[in-house]
């Protein structure tokens, strides 16, 4: 990575199926996607996913498979 891209601010985005990502902050979310409230650097912004994204699996089988155990 080259040292101009270390200060580069980010934010971090969700989806419908609360999956995670990392999006530039000056630029417009993508469609599907939501901002979640967190923005800093690249490295600040993945480390709060890895703490917050704790479960991989998307929403929708996390539900179905709760249902399976009701």
């Amino acid at each position: 990575m080259d040292k101009s891209d270390d200060n580069e601010q980010y934010r971090v985005v969700l989806n419908d199926e609360e999956q995670y990502s990392i999006w530039w902050a000056g630029r417009e979310i993508p469609a599907g996607w939501r901002q979640e409230g967190t923005e800093g650097t690249r490295d600040e912004c993945l480390a709060h996913i890895d703490k917050v994204w704790v479960d991989m699996r998307p929403r929708s089988l996390r539900e179905r498979m709760a249902q399976l155990d009701a």
